[in-house]
C-alpha cells in the first residue's frame, strides 16, 4: 500500500501533533485513514516526519512523529519559470507540471496578449488556489520543498529583475537551446494563449535572454512549460 503524504503548513517536530482541520478531515472523512495507520508529513524544509495516526475523529486527527527523514533532493538545476497568465484549467495544469518537473520559482507574467486580469479579492483568492495545486502536485509527486508561487506581475517588471546564468525566451523563431553551457541556474519566459508579441520578445532579448525553440511545431502555453522544463531537466538537471 501506498504510504500517504501530506503538506502541513506549519513547522513539524517528533511527538504528537493534531493536524490543521482540512487535513484532518480529508485524512478521516475522505481517505477513510483509521488508528494505526502510518503516514508521513512535510513542512516545506526540505524534511520529512513518518509517523502513525493515534486519533482519527470527525474533526480532529492527530498523529505521533516518530522518525524524521531527508527529503527528497532538489534538482541542482535551480529553474525560475516566468509565465504568461492564462484561463482557468491551462493555468492549473502549467502550475502543477512545472511543480512535478522541479521548477524552484513560478511567476505569473500579465503581457499584452493575456486575456485574465486579476484584482483584489479575486487576485487573492486566486493566489491561494495555484499554492494549493502547487501543494498537491509536491504530495503526489514526492517533492519536500515547494515552489515559490509569485503573484501577478507586468512582463517589463519581471524583465527587469529577474536573475538567473541564463535567460530563455520560448519563441518559434529561434535556434535550438542545447548549445549554452550548462546553467546552475535557469529562467524560462513563456507566452499566455496568444503567445508573446514581437516587441514583448524584442524587450526580453534586451534584457539578457535569448529567443529558443522547442522544435517546429508551435505548443500551447500550457504544454510549452512541461516541455521546456523536461528538456532543461535532461540537459542540465537531474533527469
Amino acid at each position: 500500500m501506498r504510504l500517504s503524504r501530506f503538506f502541513i503548513d506549519a513547522p513539524l517536530s517528533l511527538g504528537q501533533q493534531e493536524l490543521p482541520e482540512a487535513q484532518a478531515h480529508y485524512i478521516g472523512r475522505v481517505l477513510r485513514h483509521a488508528v494505526g495507520d502510518v503516514v508521513q508529513l512535510f513542512d516545506g524544509s526540505g524534511q520529512e516526519f513518518r509517523g502513525e495516526l493515534v486519533e482519527v475523529g470527525k474533526k480532529n486527527v492527530r498523529v505521533e512523529l516518530r522518525e524524521t527523514l531527508e527529503g527528497l533532493a532538489e534538482s541542482p538545476l535551480q529553474i525560475h519559470l516566468g509565465q504568461g497568465l492564462s484561463r482557468g484549467e491551462r493555468m492549473d495544469w502549467a502550475i502543477q507540471k512545472a511543480t512535478e518537473l522541479g521548477a524552484t520559482e513560478i511567476s505569473l507574467i500579465v503581457s499584452e496578449r493575456c486575456e485574465v486580469r486579476l484584482k483584489d479579492e479575486r487576485a487573492d483568492k486566486r493566489m491561494a488556489h495555484w499554492r494549493q495545486v502547487a501543494i498537491s502536485a509536491c504530495e503526489q509527486c514526492g517533492r519536500s520543498v515547494l515552489p515559490i508561487i509569485n503573484p501577478p506581475i507586468s512582463l517589463t517588471e519581471w524583465l527587469e529583475q529577474v536573475c538567473a546564468d541564463l535567460k530563455l525566451v520560448l519563441h518559434p523563431v529561434a535556434e535550438p537551446w542545447a548549445k549554452h553551457p550548462q546553467p546552475a541556474s535557469l529562467a524560462f519566459l513563456i507566452g499566455p494563449e496568444g503567445g508573446l508579441s514581437d516587441n514583448e520578445v524584442s524587450q526580453a532579448k534586451a534584457q539578457g535572454f535569448h529567443a529558443a525553440r522547442l522544435g517546429p511545431r508551435v505548443l500551447r502555453t500550457e504544454t510549452a512549460p512541461v516541455v521546456a522544463l523536461s528538456v532543461a531537466q535532461q540537459l542540465w538537471g537531474d533527469f
